[in-house]
């Protein structure tokens, strides 16, 4: 076996001990294998939930350049929720209501507006790379995983076919 699969390159974190593949048996290696799987399905749908936040984020700065000071007394659809809007008339283009979340909303004007959600949209971002960075970091352990027990599945057929020629 070589020293790539007992040793792996990948970092290790603080806290966490290193466990020689090798040394495990296929049963344990399967548990393994299954935590893994569980834990990169997580990862995913958790960078998917970040996508859809992250795009709302830009959805939201980018409708803020279509209010300006020609609209001003146009009607427009106001969102009650994702699903429902209401007619309404706009009648101050600068003042927006901000939702931040949990039923909390703050006027804002449209330029400390665009600017939140430009920081909205570059936290959401660096968390998706910091998420994306552990999914990918599961993948290859899995990945090496995989690979260990295929070699001792190999070796296993190995010895059964010499055990039935030598009988």
């Amino acid at each position: 076996m070589s020293a790539a699969k007992s040793q792996s390159s990948l970092t290790q974190q603080a806290g966490m001990q290193a466990v020689d593949l090798t040394k495990l048996n296929l049963m344990q290696l399967t548990q393994f294998k299954n935590g893994l799987d569980t834990d990169i399905q997580f990862y995913q749908e958790s960078l998917q939930n970040l996508k859809h936040a992250q795009t709302k984020f830009q959805d939201s700065g980018e409708s803020l350049t279509h209010l300006t000071k020609e609209s001003e007394g146009k009607d427009i659809l106001v969102p009650l929720t994702g699903s429902m809007y209401v007619p309404g008339v706009l009648v101050e283009s600068e003042k927006v209501l901000v939702d931040i979340g949990t039923g909390y909303y703050i006027e804002k004007d449209s330029k400390s507006a665009k600017d939140y959600f430009s920081r909205k949209v570059k936290f959401v971002t660096e968390n998706m790379e910091r998420v994306q960075a552990i999914g990918s970091e599961k993948a290859k352990i899995r990945d090496l995983v995989m690979d260990v027990m295929q070699e001792k599945l190999q070796s296993q057929f190995a010895q059964m076919g010499a055990a039935k020629k030598s009988s």
